[in-house]
């Protein structure tokens, strides 16, 4: 359970596909020297394993037992699972649809939350995902809800490279994708994407990066000073 050891300073970013999480959870970590976690690539690990051991992602069973035996490395910006590098691997859009059916297995997640929750134990961490402020860590000293327009989340996810490696995606369709992505994980009975009651809300539509770095970083700096 939460109640194990003392718990350090949590930063937790949440929010839909293309919001930005990555970049700003990534920039804010820099910038404290705090450990960046993304939960979203544990998920994805997992599902890529599962398929590369030709497992049925029907079969939670067969999942469960792939999660629950990976050693998941996610350190300096780069994911490994059982010694595996899939840190492109896992950005594609059929790893995106794996991941969204991995995440909603109930014993997967409870695996995979467990092991969010040790890394608090190691020192002060900003952990990005669908969850954090809400079940991964209710209690988080700063919670952040990232959002922006569809369009914005659909133009920068086509933009991005490890996404459509071959050009640059139809932005409509890349939209519909991101929609149902959404749409899975805002309603799946287990941790849906919400956002936390006191979780501060930044609109990242049309808003510089560095913007809404500086943002976050004046809201965690509050936060631990009224800690």
């Amino acid at each position: 359970g939460a109640g194990g050891g003392a718990v350090t300073a949590v930063v937790a970013i949440d929010g839909p596909s293309g919001a930005g999480k990555g970049t700003v959870a990534r920039a804010v970590a820099e910038s404290l020297h705090w450990r960046y976690i993304d939960t979203g690539a544990m998920y994805r690990a997992v599902a890529w394993k599962a398929q590369r051991e030709g497992r049925s992602l029907d079969d939670e069973e067969a999942v469960v037992t792939v999660a629950d035996s990976a050693v998941l490395d996610l350190d300096a910006g780069r994911v490994a699972i059982d010694g595996h590098d899939v840190t492109d691997a896992i950005r594609t859009p059929a790893i995106d649809a794996a991941a969204a059916q991995v995440a909603r297995m109930r014993r997967v997640r409870d695996l995979l939350v467990a092991r969010q929750r040790d890394y608090a134990l190691d020192g002060p961490i900003v952990m990005e995902g669908r969850d954090i402020g809400t079940v991964v860590f209710p209690h988080a000293t700063a919670k952040i809800y990232l959002d922006a327009s569809p369009e914005e989340r659909a133009s920068r996810r086509a933009r991005d490279p490890a996404h459509h490696p071959s050009r640059a995606a139809e932005i409509g369709a890349v939209a519909h994708a991101l929609e149902q992505r959404d749409r899975l994980d805002s309603t799946r009975r287990v941790s849906p994407l919400k956002q936390a009651a006191d979780a501060a809300v930044i609109d990242t539509t049309g808003v510089p990066i560095e913007t809404v770095v500086s943002r976050v970083l004046a809201i965690v700096r509050e936060r631990l000073r009224s800690a």
